[in-house]
């Protein structure tokens, strides 16, 4: 049975809803909304295989007077980025006193190669993963793994390479690091997020 997913942001007013199947592989759909920078909403529809590595992944973001799309799709050569845009973001970032945005997609996808899986900003569900992929919730503590994500940033839908840190520390709890940031998670016996210090807290439907 698919299983239904709810994180309440506590960094910003927001949440996310994710509805997921994790059979063979790992598939899921959801929807984060947020106000900061602007008042904006996020889907995304991912697909990872039975390896654990990331298939594809389509974002699509939404504001006032403007949408993006960024479609991710990996194969034996690399990643395909594709990209659409309509209105104007950096004209709503602006009206907010804020520094625009970069170009939705990725300025040279090849950056992307070494790449397994996708993280998405603001989203708690995307850390599972590595988590899944790599088995860290029975891997031996304090042993580091590092990996290369393609990082979809919200609300500009640009995609960079970055690396991240993923420490196990025991049942249910993991280390992840990333250019400076540490944040201790905790998660449930399937690897999903429960707890993200200074992001969200899952809240369970009754």
């Amino acid at each position: 049975m698919p299983r239904s997913l709810f994180w309440s942001r506590t960094d910003i007013a927001g949440a996310e809803h994710a509805v997921l199947d994790d059979g063979p592989g790992f598939v899921a759909h959801g929807t984060q909304v947020a106000v900061d920078p602007i008042g904006w909403t996020c889907r995304y529809q991912l697909t990872a295989g039975a390896d654990g590595a990331t298939r594809s992944l389509e974002v699509t973001a939404e504001g006032a007077g403007w949408s993006r799309r960024v479609k991710l799709e990996r194969g034996a050569d690399g990643w395909r980025v594709t990209t659409a845009e309509q209105g104007d973001l950096d004209a709503a970032l602006r009206a907010a006193g804020q520094p625009p945005a970069g170009l939705p997609g990725a300025d040279d996808p090849d950056r992307l190669y070494d790449a397994l899986d996708v993280d998405l900003s603001g989203s708690p569900l995307f850390n599972a993963l590595p988590v899944r992929r790599l088995g860290l919730t029975g891997a031996t503590p304090d042993l580091p793994h590092t990996v290369t994500v393609a990082w979809v940033l919200v609300p500009s839908l640009e995609v960079v390479a970055a690396e991240q840190v993923y420490t196990p520390l025991g049942p249910g709890r993991v280390r992840f690091a990333s250019d400076g940031f540490r944040a201790e998670l905790t998660l449930d016996a399937d690897g999903l997020v429960l707890h993200y210090p200074g992001l969200a807290e899952r809240v369970d439907a009754r």
